[in-house]
Order: structure tokens, then C-alpha cells, then sequence
């Protein structure tokens, strides 16, 4: 029995873990809702059935195998969301490849990285995206690509790279177009995927997605069958997915919330994946919801925001939305209830987790009532355990803050060839340390009330910046807010905060200041207030408070307070 005093609790759940790779429950899938929708993406004019996607999904996994690839061997994929990043993603698990994530804002130095770190002996490339021409930084790293017949790079700078696939028709010289790969596969091939659906193991890694720390080189979390399809399924248990949703997704696949939270939670359940774009865009994401009729729309705070501060927002038709999830970044209440007033998402769910467990631990439910929903992230996934604990390892009674720790099926085997800084995230007993500051109430509901390094101590007291800026998304000119710490040689630190205000309000630090008066504890008013149009982020929606805080550093020509 758990104890109701202490902070730790444990997921139940009547549905067992899913004791099966990802190859062989997508087969499952495919067989089962064969007929229905299975992938939708809308800049590339695709509409494929579960049956048509498995097809290709077959069909590029021999062609892989045809090339040479062998279980265990390493695939990069460096592109934005389209058809071939899913094909990829089910193809290579099919095959026994580990998949590896790049992410599409790399430039040379971190392709280099990532390329090298993990041995990857093939790289699937869009020709560009944005500002980034994937092609043409490939050619610079191995220039030796231009002369090698495809398939046969030999590379000073990437040693391990063997193959660069182009997902075009007519691909740079050296490279493989990606679509030909469909038709390489021989029937010999084809026996031999057959053969590996008995022989792969769930414990097998087939994926590495890499973590970008704030200082250090990125980590490669590797994680396996196990991890990310479980994690999917109970996602979409927890939104009640069925073959009749069609799910938008708009977050990058590269990450997470794209191939796990999306992807994954709708193969488990038959559900439509749709994909509005390449990247996010708020329009397009808002005509993709309205002419397909989605009832489940994915999202980080900011994509919501954008979305609902559109000028065209109230001229489209989202009443078929019904659920969806907020996370990537802290969800603000207030956003929260916005979603669920004004984009029918009443349904819509949090959660909460991080890469290195696959990602989610905390998920709120469906039936979940709404105060819940909208300031908590909910309870803790099935076949879980959680426990927070004080500074000195021990578990701290309900309420109280602390760090969360997650342990169970969802927690990674390991950063990539890096047992040091694996061994500093995972203890001796498989709790994975996430860093997060928490807490968890009577019932088991979750707050996550800062990051342990983004905690502010203002002559002793402790901030959580979460907490104010929770407080100044109640102001009705205020459209975004971050809040963090600055040095200050009296305090040690003060709090600072930046403000996106909406479209033609005004507002001043003074005015600011008042609305907090009376309301907040004076030694949590930020002192330096500065408005903003935009705020540093990853390409997933994560705010980047170290580059506003060394920003502000300088601007403000602030020193570290000494310390002793």
C-alpha cells in the first residue's frame, strides 16, 4: 500500500503492458483497421489507408535490407514531417534498425556530432527546409559524396556513413532517391523481414533521440520497442482514441510528442495521423482541423496561442475537435481554459515527462475534472512509479516540493556510449532523475513547479518562477510571459520577467508591478520587467530562460553575486 503521507505513488491499471515490438503491432493494426484512414498529410496531397501506409512501410523496410542494413545498425533521418518520416519510422523498426532523430534546426557542428556519436551507417535527408539546406550541408561535411557511386561513401569526417537517402526524385549526386528504396526489396528480402518479425525482441533499441542540454554535447537517449509503444498506447488510452479520430499533427516528428505521442498513440488505437505541414503553422494547422474534421489536435502552449491570436481564427469551424494534449513546455492555466472555451477542446489533456522516459509519466485523463485538467498534469501513467524526494534522496510528504524521479518500463536503457552521464541521470536502483521540481497532492495529482536549476533564491526565499508567471497570465493584456532569475549583488538574485503583450495592447512595467501589489508576496514582483516580441525557444516550443537570463545579464550589466 502506498502511504498517504509521502510522495509516492504507483500507476495501476488493468491492461497489461503491450509485450510486442512496434513492427509487429503496426502489422496488427494494419490487419485490423486495414480499410480506414491511416495517414493524411496535407502539403503532400497524401491520403493513405492503414492497408496503402503498410504497404509502403513493407516495402521501404526490404529495400533497407536490400541496401545492406543489418538489425542494430543505425539510421539517421534528418527532415521535417512528411510521409517518408513516417514510412521511416515504422520501416526501421520492422527491420531491427535503430532509428536516430536529428533535429531539423542541426547545422554542421551538430550533424557531425550525432552522425559520429552513434555510428550511423545511413542518413535520410530532405533536400531543405527553412534556412537549412540539408543537401548542401551534407556536401560540405563529406564532399567526397559527389564522386562515390550511391551507397559507397567513403568519408573522412564520417567515417561510419555509408549511404545518404534523398527524399526526392532526383537526388544529388551520390545520394539514393528515397522512393527507388520502395522497389529494391527482392523477395529474398521480404522472406528475411518476415523471418525478423520472430526474431526481434521488444527490448531491442530502435530509437535515439538526442536530449540538448543546456551546456555539454547532446546525450542520445536510447530507448526501445518497449518503451515508446507502451508509452504511446496508454497516451492514447488516456484520450480515449478510437479508429474513428483523426489526430492533427502539427509538433515535429523528430521529437517525441510527434512520433510517440502522436504517431504512436494513434497506431495502437487505429487512428488517423494528419499531418498539416512540414513545420507549424498556425493557419494551416486551423484549415487542416477544419477541413478534415479532426477531433484531436496536438500542441505546445505557444502553437495554442499562435492558433487562437490568428486573425482568421473565428472564421473556421473546430466544433469536431473534442481532445488533444498540451505539453512541451508549462501549459498556463489560462491558455488551458482558452483551448477548451474557444477550440471546443473539451477533452483536451496534459502531459508531462521528458525524452529519457519515453517521454510521458503524468498524463491527465478525459474524465478528469476540468480544474484538474487545466492546473495539474494530471496522475501518474499506468505501470509507473514516482516518488519526490529532498535534496538528501529521501521522500518528502505530500505537498512539498522536490525533485521527481520516474522508474519503470518508460525509462531509457542509456545515454548512447556514455555510461558517466548515464549513471548521473539513472541510480543504482533505475530511478530516472529528472531535474523537474514537483509535487503531489492527496489524490495523487502532479505539479510541476519549476526545474531544480531554474528555481530562483531571493535573499533566501525560495521562487518558483512557474508560480508568477501562472499569476501574470491573468492579465487580460498579457499574451505570453516568462519568468527568471538575474543576479543581483544585495539579494543574490532577482526576478526578471519578459512580456509578449497581445496585438495592439499597452502596458507598462509600472503598470505591471501594480497588478502584482497586494496580490503576490512583494519579494516575488519581478523587478526588471521588459516586453518582448518573442522569446528564444527549441524547435519543439521549449523557452530557452538561460539565453533570456544572459541577455538580460548583459543588458542590464549585472554581475554574479559573490558567494562564499
Amino acid at each position: 500500500m502506498t502511504s498517504p503521507a509521502l510522495s509516492y505513488v504507483t500507476g495501476q491499471s488493468d491492461q497489461p503492458l503491450i509485450g510486442e515490438t512496434i513492427g509487429a503491432n503496426f502489422a496488427r493494426t494494419v490487419n485490423q483497421w486495414g480499410d480506414r484512414p491511416g495517414l493524411i498529410v496535407r502539403q503532400q496531397g497524401i491520403r493513405w489507408s492503414y492497408a496503402e501506409l503498410g504497404a509502403k512501410v513493407d516495402a521501404f523496410a526490404a529495400g533497407l535490407l536490400a541496401l545492406g542494413l543489418h538489425p542494430g545498425d543505425r539510421v539517421g533521418i534528418w527532415s521535417p514531417n512528411n510521409a517518408e518520416w513516417v514510412i521511416t519510422q515504422f520501416a526501421t523498426a520492422k527491420a531491427g534498425l535503430v532509428l536516430v532523430n536529428i533535429n531539423p534546426a542541426y547545422r554542421l557542428s551538430e550533424l557531425e556530432y550525432a552522425l559520429n556519436k552513434v555510428g550511423c551507417r545511413a542518413l535520410i535527408i530532405a533536400t531543405r527546409f527553412k534556412t537549412s539546406d540539408y543537401v548542401g550541408m551534407v556536401n560540405t561535411l563529406a564532399p567526397e559524396l559527389a564522386r562515390a557511386l550511391p551507397g559507397r561513401l567513403s568519408s573522412e569526417k564520417l567515417p561510419k556513413l555509408e549511404m545518404v537517402i534523398e527524399i526526392n526524385a532526383n537526388p544529388a549526386p551520390g545520394m539514393i532517391p528515397f522512393d527507388s528504396i520502395l522497389d529494391m526489396g527482392a523477395p529474398a528480402h521480404h522472406e528475411r523481414l518476415r523471418d525478423l518479425a520472430g526474431k526481434l525482441q521488444f527490448d531491442d533499441p530502435i530509437n535515439i533521440q538526442f536530449t540538448s542540454g543546456t551546456t555539454g554535447a547532446p546525450k542520445g537517449a536510447t530507448l526501445t520497442h518497449h518503451n515508446i509503444l507502451n508509452n504511446g498506447y496508454f497516451i492514447g488510452e488516456a484520450m480515449k482514441l478510437t479508429p474513428q479520430d483523426k489526430l492533427c499533427i502539427p509538433v515535429p516528428l523528430y521529437h517525441c510528442f510527434g512520433m510517440v505521442l502522436g504517431n504512436l498513440a494513434c497506431t495502437t488505437h487505429g487512428t488517423a495521423m494528419v499531418y498539416p505541414g512540414e513545420g507549424f503553422d498556425p493557419l494551416a494547422t486551423l484549415q487542416t482541423v477544419a477541413e478534415e474534421r479532426c477531433t484531436g489536435l496536438h500542441g505546445v502552449p505557444t502553437m495554442f496561442i499562435a492558433q487562437m491570436e490568428h486573425p482568421e481564427f473565428r472564421n473556421f469551424d473546430l466544433s469536431s475537435l473534442r481532445t488533444g494534449i498540451m505539453a512541451g513546455a508549462p501549459c498556463p492555466i489560462e491558455v488551458m481554459r482558452r483551448a477548451v472555451d474557444t477550440m471546443n477542446l473539451r477533452e483536451i489533456t496534459i502531459a508531462y515527462g521528458m525524452t529519457e522516459t519515453s517521454p510521458v509519466s503524468f498524463q491527465t485523463s478525459v474524465d478528469d475534472p476540468l480544474d484538474r485538467r487545466v492546473s495539474t498534469v494530471g496522475r501518474v501513467q499506468p505501470h509507473l512509479e514516482v516518488k519526490i524526494i529532498d535534496s538528501e534522496g529521501r521522500i518528502v510528504p505530500r505537498g512539498v516540493p522536490g525533485e521527481l524521479c520516474t522508474r519503470g518500463y518508460a525509462v531509457m536503457l542509456g545515454y548512447w556510449e556514455d555510461s558517466e552521464r548515464t549513471a548521473q541521470a539513472i541510480d543504482a536502483a533505475r530511478w530516472m532523475h529528472t531535474g523537474d521540481l514537483a509535487t503531489i497532492d492527496d489524490e495523487g495529482f502532479c505539479n510541476i513547479v519549476g526545474r531544480i536549476k531554474d528555481m530562483v533564491i531571493r535573499g533566501g526565499e525560495n521562487i518558483y518562477p512557474r508560480e508568477v508567471e501562472e499569476f501574470l497570465y491573468r492579465h487580460p493584456k498579457i499574451e505570453d510571459v516568462q519568468v527568471f532569475g538575474v543576479p543581483d549583488q544585495r539579494f543574490g538574485e532577482e526576478l526578471c520577467a519578459w512580456i509578449k503583450l497581445r496585438a495592439l495592447e499597452h502596458l507598462t512595467a509600472d503598470d505591471v508591478r501594480a497588478f502584482c501589489a497586494g496580490q503576490i508576496a512583494h519579494y516575488k514582483v519581478p523587478r526588471h520587467i521588459k516586453f518582448v516580441e518573442s522569446f528564444p525557444m527549441t524547435v519543439t516550443g521549449k523557452m530557452q530562460k538561460f539565453i533570456m537570463r544572459d541577455e538580460m545579464t548583459r543588458e542590464l550589466g549585472l554581475q554574479e553575486a559573490k558567494t562564499a
